[in-house]
């Protein structure tokens, strides 16, 4: 479980689950199901397309991915289901611009580490004030983001952190 102290600290842990490069917002959310607003059938079909395994290993996991994950529509859905299905943390070499602002949004803690390598299943650790990720031993330093970008994130995304500003 992520852990938020009161100086806006994002710790936490998770089991990797392991995707390559290029993975856009349709292979996340495939566009079928965005005629609902159920997270929870989006959480349900995450991945469908790409592995229609990955859903059941999501609740408590840490997406590895390659470079430009999140690339294609600009659907904040992606972000949203990866949320639904218990996702703590998203690693990858890149992200497509859009997709990592939704995923800011929505709270969810994102690593841009160019040389991270892990294998599915592994531990996968994560420090957001420190901006490190670890995985078998090895510690990798991450893009460092924003002040106000992990005090959106710790107050679990932009609605919240603006209710708390009032």
């Amino acid at each position: 479980m992520s852990k938020v102290s009161d100086s806006n600290s994002i710790k936490g842990s998770g089991h990797a689950v392991c995707v390559g490069d290029d993975v856009d917002t349709d292979m996340i959310i495939a566009g079928r199901y965005l005629r609902t607003k159920n997270k929870n059938l989006w959480a349900e079909h995450a991945f469908e397309d790409y592995d229609p395994t990955i859903a059941g290993r999501l609740s408590g996991s840490v997406i590895v991915a390659g470079k430009n994950f999140g690339c294609g529509s600009s659907r904040e859905q992606a972000a949203a289901a990866l949320k639904a299905a218990g996702v703590k943390a998203v690693v990858a070499r890149s992200f497509a611009r859009i997709f990592f602002r939704n995923a800011i949004n929505l709270g969810i803690p994102l690593f841009e580490v160019a040389g991270f390598e892990c294998k599915d299943g592994k531990e996968v650790s994560f420090d957001l004030e420190d901006a490190v990720v670890e995985c078998g031993g090895r510690s990798y330093e991450s893009v460092r983001l924003s002040d106000r970008m992990n005090e959106i994130i710790a107050a679990g995304g932009l609605i919240e952190y603006l209710g708390r500003r009032k």
